[in-house]
Formats: structure tokens, C-alpha cells, sequence
């Protein structure tokens, strides 16, 4: 019996070493048979693979380690920052976020960032709910001006995330061809684009209907573009003396475009705008109007590029269409071709029409008269107590929004994590 629980013994004790002269030798008969087994704690066929969430299988993956290499040229990784974390966390939830009011915007840009790289804003719903939330929260900081400038295809895929753009200050909507009974006519005359400064509408198909549309909340409740300084109608044949008759109600106005429109007398135009407007005829091309400085600017600046280039690659030719005109290019055929399909934008107007040069400008003793009066008022309605917004609508001051900022020590801080 106890030679049958020797052998159970020293498998669970393991073989016993003694050195002696020199020489390290088992203790025990059974030498040949005791092995020392290595201390693993899985076999060698053991393999571990990591499943997560397949969001998008055409992304990769981001890990949260960094990669970086020593002096010696030795791969070396360590873990992200807990705020790099906690920014990618919030990214990926940003649909569930209720509003983003009092973040700094140091950190409100990051995941805006963070959110742009994951296309977070490409999604139909969530993705507008997720630009509103921004744009409620940062205004201009989003986007200050933007230029859509013969990107009709990007207005028509993209509406309602360009109707969530706030706080604008120039918009640039020249040649795309919306018309009369577009809904960004109507989306100009409402509250959120009441700071608009800068607003071109060349050769948009507009007549005096869009014009009356355009101004109807501005002339009847006193809301709407109030803050407007330059006006871009030009190269719009549907225009005519009855709708240079709404634009009276632009009374900060100082740079108007009324070029290749259908006005036929032009001397009564003329008096009219200078009496009611105070501009004056310019004789010389208006730099404003050349639309050398209106780009788009903001923190979506390349989000609009996404948008676009994610639009022409979705209606790339086919390679039957390619093959088609192949075909018909070797056997001489010549095919027209059609101005809207190549993405030009040409100006819609008669052959037989004379271009009219037609820019009026604000003189500045005019410019400095309305400040000082405008000043005047601002100081007798505080002396008096009086609602500024009851004596004149368009000087009423615009509510900012308290902005939070980090400092130098504070960014120190959440580097420390």
C-alpha cells in the first residue's frame, strides 16, 4: 500500500534536488520518470481575440494604447489619458447627449473634432440633432460665414443640416438656382439668421414674389435681417421696380447689387433708393461684390468639404456610361453637352439683354451721421428709461451667450490624468 501512494506523492510534491560533491542529483527511485512540467497557465494553441462593437467596418479601430519609439529605436506603448478617454467616450454617444451649454470651448472644439473624424454627422437624424446641439451651444464659433457659392447638389442633400447653422454673419448662395419657393427663402427671414451682415443671392432665379417673401417679417413685425449691410441681387431677371420697393426696410444697409436685372427706368430707381436708403449710384465696380473674401469659416469648414465629396462619389458615372461615350467617340458621334452636369454654373440670361451696371453705396458722412445718431438714441433711452426695442427694432442689442474658457493651469490639470 504504501509503495502505490509513493509515485502520487511525488507528483504532487515534485522531485526532490540535493547537490552534493558538485553534482545536483533527484532523490528518490523513480528518476527517469519525473519530469519538470513548465508553469503555464493556458495550452499553446490558446488564443485570445478581442470582439467589440462593428460601428463601421471600413474605419479602423481606434486602441487605447500609443505607439512611440525610445532613443534606442525599441517599440514602446503606453495607455491614452483619461481625458482622451472620456472624449472618445462622448463621441461615440454624442446622439445621447442633452445639451452642451457651459462646456469650455477648448473642449467643445475637441469633440467636435473627435465627432467629425468619426462621422457622427452624416446620419440623417442623429447626425443633425448632434450639429444642433453645437450650434445651439458655440453659435459663430461653428460657423461665422459660410459660402456655398454654385453648390446647388450640397444644398439639396444637406438642407436641414445647413438650416441648424447659426449666429452666421455672411452666407454666400450665388449661382444656385433656388427660386421663389425654396425653403431657405424663407428660413432667411427667421430668428436664427437675424445676424446676418453679408447675404448674396446672385442669379438665383428670383423675382419680386422671393423678394416680398424675403422681407415680409422684416417690413411687417420688425424681425428678421435687420442687421443687413450688404445686399447681393444682381444677374436675378425676375426683379423689377416693384420689388426694389420691399428692400426699404434695410435701413443699415450700405452696399446694394441691382446689377442685370429687369429694372426699366433706371433714373426713378436711383431716387428712390437715395431717398429711402441714403445710397448712392457707385460709377466704379464695388470690391465687396466681388466675392474675393467670402469663404467659409468656422469649426465645420471641413465638414462641408466631407459632405460634398461623399455626394459626387455617390453619382460617379458608371463604367456602361464611360464605355457608351467611348463608343460613340470612335465612331464619331458628338455628344452635347449639358452645363448643369459638369458642375458650371452659367448665368441664365437672355442673349438679347444688356448687362446694367446697377451698385449703390453708403457715402461715409452718412455712415458717421448714423452712428452718431444711433448713439444719441442709445443714451436718451437710458437716460429716460425707456424699451430701446420700441423706438427703433434694428439697434436692440444682441443677447451674448457666457462663454467659458480654460486657462493655461486648468488644460494642466487634465493633462494630469
Amino acid at each position: 500500500m504504501f509503495q502505490c501512494l509513493e509515485p502520487e506523492r511525488n507528483e504532487e510534491t515534485g522531485p526532490v534536488y540535493v547537490r552534493e560533491r558538485g553534482k545536483l542529483s533527484v532523490v528518490g527511485s523513480h528518476v527517469s520518470e519525473l519530469r519538470t512540467r513548465p508553469c503555464r497557465l493556458f495550452s499553446k494553441g490558446f488564443s485570445v481575440e478581442l470582439c467589440g462593437k462593428q460601428e463601421d467596418t471600413s474605419r479602423h479601430r481606434q486602441k487605447p494604447f500609443i505607439f512611440t519609439y525610445t532613443k534606442e529605436g525599441s517599440l514602446r506603448y503606453s495607455a491614452k489619458s483619461l481625458f482622451t478617454l472620456t472624449l472618445d467616450l462622448i463621441t461615440d454617444n454624442i446622439h445621447y447627449v442633452d445639451s452642451l451649454m457651459g462646456f469650455p470651448d477648448q473642449i467643445a472644439e475637441k469633440l467636435f473634432t473627435a465627432a467629425e473624424a468619426k462621422h457622427k454627422f452624416f446620419t440623417p437624424c442623429n447626425g443633425v440633432m448632434a450639429l444642433r446641439k453645437f450650434t445651439e451651444a458655440y453659435g459663430d464659433l461653428v460657423l461665422s460665414s459660410l459660402c456655398l457659392r454654385g453648390r446647388y447638389l450640397l444644398i439639396s442633400e444637406r438642407l436641414e443640416e445647413i438650416k441648424s447653422f447659426q449666429c452666421l454673419r455672411s452666407l454666400d448662395l450665388s449661382c444656385c438656382k433656388l427660386g421663389d419657393e425654396h425653403e431657405l427663402l424663407e428660413h432667411l427671414s427667421s430668428d436664427p439668421m437675424s445676424s446676418l451682415t453679408e447675404l448674396y443671392l446672385k442669379d438665383n432665379c428670383f423675382s419680386d414674389t422671393g423678394i416680398r417673401k424675403m422681407t415680409a417679417s422684416l417690413r411687417v413685425l420688425g424681425k428678421g435681417l435687420d442687421a443687413l449691410k450688404v445686399l447681393d441681387l444682381s444677374s436675378n431677371p425676375g426683379i423689377t421696380y416693384r420689388g426694389v420697393l420691399f428692400l426699404f426696410g434695410f435701413k443699415l444697409l450700405q452696399f446694394l447689387d441691382l446689377s442685370d436685372t429687369s429694372i426699366q427706368d433706371r433714373s426713378r430707381t436711383v431716387k428712390k433708393i437715395e431717398t429711402k436708403i441714403g445710397l448712392v449710384l457707385s460709377k466704379k465696380p464695388i470690391i465687396q461684390f466681388e466675392h474675393r473674401n467670402c469663404r467659409t469659416q468656422g469649426w465645420a469648414e471641413q465638414l462641408l468639404d466631407q459632405w460634398e465629396n461623399y455626394i459626387f462619389s455617390a453619382i460617379k458615372p458608371k463604367d456602361t456610361l464611360k464605355s457608351r461615350k467611348a463608343a460613340q467617340q470612335f465612331y464619331g458621334k458628338e455628344t452635347k453637352q449639358n452645363p448643369l452636369d459638369s458642375g458650371i454654373c452659367t448665368l441664365l440670361t437672355p442673349v438679347e439683354q444688356k448687362q446694367t451696371h446697377l451698385q449703390f453705396f453708403r457715402p461715409e458722412e452718412q455712415k458717421d451721421s448714423d452712428s452718431s445718431k444711433s448713439d444719441k438714441r442709445q443714451r436718451s433711452t437710458k437716460r429716460t428709461g425707456a424699451d430701446p426695442g420700441q423706438e427703433d427694432c434694428t439697434i436692440a442689442p444682441a443677447t451674448k451667450r457666457p462663454r467659458v474658457t480654460l486657462t493655461a493651469a486648468d488644460w494642466d490639470l487634465l493633462n494630469s490624468y
